[in-house]
């Protein structure tokens, strides 16, 4: 994953700093939509990164796995896939 891994670094530290304002939003009881919106927010960056995650595998172990005949990186990715429906 080092091709991407400094733009995936960037994606979690953004996606922290966004859950550690989320818990002050709480904590000073603010209004919950607001706070909902903020968890979106968060939740469709780490959608986001775990897409740019899933597309390095792809693009790397998966394709370097068919090359050389294994199908069972292929299979690991289906299985990852089954997990975000």
């Amino acid at each position: 994953m080092t091709k991407d891994q400094e733009k995936v670094k960037k994606y979690l530290s953004i996606a922290r700093g966004q859950l550690d304002g989320i818990i002050r939003m709480i904590d000073e009881d603010r209004y919950c939509l607001d706070i909902s919106d903020q968890l979106m927010a968060t939740r469709s960056l780490l959608k986001k990164t775990n897409n740019l995650i899933l597309k390095n595998h792809i693009d790397n172990c998966v394709r370097d796995a068919l090359l050389s005949g294994e199908s069972e990186k292929v299979d690991e990715l289906l299985k990852a896939l089954e997990k975000q429906i």
